[in-house]
This record gives structure tokens, C-alpha cells and sequence, in this order.
């Protein structure tokens, strides 16, 4: 799930997942962080969900996956599109 708030030209994107599904260590990869899983790593929330922040440009678009453990890549399935591999979003 992706939460979104704009701000002074820019975009706070909310990248959002279950705390336990799928198990393990999961990050945020994408354009916006040069495919670098150590970057936007989820961290748990207080309402069972995990959860990284990202601020981007208002009015741009990204493509992103999520990385989990053992190499488990997977697409966000309410992101704002899918161009084949990765999931796309809009600011």
C-alpha cells in the first residue's frame, strides 16, 4: 500500500506491508534510491504494518520493487501501475 502527503513541491511516499507477511527483513528498492536495499529499509509501525518513508518531486514518476530475505523481489499490488517488471508510481 502506498500513502501519500504533498508538500512544497515535493511528495512523502509511505511505502506500507504487512509486519509479518511475507517474514523477514524487507526494504524499498527503486529508481529514487539507485536499487540500493539498505537504503529504505520497512520498519515496523505500532498498528502492525511496517513501513519506509520516501520524499520525492511532486508530479514524477518511479518504478520500485520490494527486496526481502533469501532474494524474494515482488511488486507492490496497489502501486499506481506495473510496467512489466517493476511497480510504478506518481507523485
Amino acid at each position: 500500500m502506498l500513502e501519500r502527503k504533498s508538500a512544497r513541491g515535493r511528495t512523502k511516499v509511505t511505502f506500507v506491508l504487512p509486519e509479518s507477511n511475507p517474514d523477514g527483513p524487507v526494504s524499498v528498492v527503486g529508481d529514487f534510491n539507485h536499487w540500493n536495499p539498505a537504503a529504505h529499509p520497512l520498519q515496523p509501525r505500532g498498528d502492525g504494518t511496517r513501513a519506509a518513508e520516501v520524499s520525492l518531486p511532486a508530479h514524477s514518476a518511479h518504478s520500485f520493487r520490494y527486496l526481502a530475505a533469501g532474494d524474494y523481489w515482488f511488486n507492490d499490488e496497489h502501486a499506481d501501475g506495473h510496467d512489466g517488471t517493476n511497480s510504478r508510481l506518481h507523485t
